[in-house]
């Protein structure tokens, strides 16, 4: 597995580099946006760790274009704690988010996690899927296809996962912590931003109208479902 780490602060990326090499990563480093792209764009890269603050192309521009190269997860680095900087990291394309200072166990772990969900959701490419489908909303398992009304819908691999599990439990309601906890495997803790920003991506991306959705619905003060819209 190889990661790329970019931040301007070459110090900082020395460090991530030591925990990630003694975990078994090969590494790739850049020290601004532009680098990382331009690495990004050879191919090869399993995860990106980028800081927000750089020079010639910011982390959060820089992963807006990542996200037209690749689904690789991509977790952001900032000195900023504010929960608009965390979702505006998010809002872009981001899967997760760390502040500094931060311990770098818990980076390393983070990654093991992305990189987990990236991995599951690569290679069940060959096991025998199914068809899950709520009206028009078709998630097709095996070949990891979203459609709608028969369009492909492309969306990240926690997008994917977060409405591969409420289509497989089609009219129920989960909690935003019980969605954090399927999906991250890690206790719900701060969650509801992380949780809301995905859901609102995945409306725009498979509701005509995601202030009137079809299919992903809230349900006021306990969660969200998909409506099962063969019953009703």
């Amino acid at each position: 597995m190889t990661v790329l780490v970019c931040d301007d602060d070459k110090e900082i990326v020395e460090a991530i580099e030591i925990y990630l090499k003694q975990e078994g990563y090969e590494i790739k480093k850049a020290y601004d946006g532009e680098q990382a792209i331009a690495l990004l764009k050879q191919g090869g890269i399993d995860l990106m760790i980028i800081d927000v603050m750089m020079p010639k192309l910011d982390g959060i521009r820089a992963t807006l274009q990542a996200r037209e190269e690749s689904s690789i997860p991509i977790i952001i680095l900032s000195a900023k704690t504010e929960d608009s900087d965390k979702i505006l990291g998010l809002n872009v394309g981001a899967d997760d988010y760390v502040t500094k200072p931060f311990n770098p166990l818990e980076l390393v772990a983070r990654v093991k996690s992305q990189l987990r969900r990236y991995t599951s959701l690569s290679s069940s490419f060959e096991k025998e899927g199914q068809l899950y489908e709520a009206g028009g909303l078709v998630i097709d398992d095996d070949r990891k296809m979203v459609t709608v009304d028969g369009e492909e819908v492309k969306l990240t691999p926690i997008e994917y996962n977060i409405l591969l599990l409420l289509m497989k439990n089609k009219g129920k309601v989960f909690s935003i912590s019980q969605i954090y906890e399927n999906i991250w495997n890690e206790e719900a803790i701060g969650a509801d931003n992380t949780v809301s920003v995905h859901i609102r991506h995945i409306r725009e991306k498979i509701e005509i109208n995601p202030r009137e959705p079809r299919y992903l619905k809230v349900v006021w003060g306990v969660g969200y479902k998909i409506e099962n819209r063969e019953e009703g």
